[in-house]
């Protein structure tokens, strides 16, 4: 009975596992800052990256409907080596208040401090923000359109369960 108890503990149920759904690379402005963001979210990523606009009148920032206010990438395919070269940009160090469920994000201030990144002159100095986004086996069941599902509240990541993915996978270190 003492091997079949050890055999229990050993196994780890599949459904459980903390997966990289998603990087999502992002840079905000307006006119001549949001095309320099756009070139650099290509350069970056190597995808072609979509502009957002704005759905809200906002007259102190002097946004209006229809204006385009930021660019986006998302990559899912080579997520975990981005995600490596990111990290070193911000010395591997995440705070506990960048944790959400399900997701972090962080900032870079200068797009130069990314390893194998190049000062580029038509670009200049600026920053980007990054979003990771995590997920468990068995979430396409509330996103899929036919026999859509339920998924429970268990299914979702703790800020813990990501600080520790983080820190087995990636050697993150993490302040307060």
């Amino acid at each position: 009975m003492g091997a079949k108890e050890e055999i229990k503990m050993e196994k780890i149920n599949p459904m459980r596992e903390i997966k990289i759904e998603k990087v999502v690379l992002s840079v905000g402005g307006t006119g001549d800052y949001l095309n320099k963001g756009h070139k650099l979210l290509e350069i970056i990523s190597k995808r072609k990256p979509s502009k957002t606009t704005s759905t809200k009148r906002i007259p102190s920032f002097g946004v209006r409907p229809g204006l385009e206010t930021g660019t986006v990438v998302t990559i899912r395919k080579d997520a975990e080596d981005i995600l490596k070269r990111l990290l070193i940009a911000i010395e591997n160090k995440l705070k506990g208040k960048q944790m959400s469920e399900n997701n972090f994000s962080f900032g870079i201030h200068e797009y130069i401090e990314i390893p194998g990144m190049e000062y580029q002159r038509e670009i200049g100095i600026m920053g980007l923000d990054v979003t990771v986004v995590f997920k468990r086996t068995g979430r396409r069941v509330r996103l899929k359109k036919i026999k859509r599902g339920k998924i429970p509240k268990r299914q979702v990541i703790t800020k813990e369960e990501i600080i520790l993915f983080m820190k087995n996978k990636f050697g993150t270190r993490f302040t307060k």
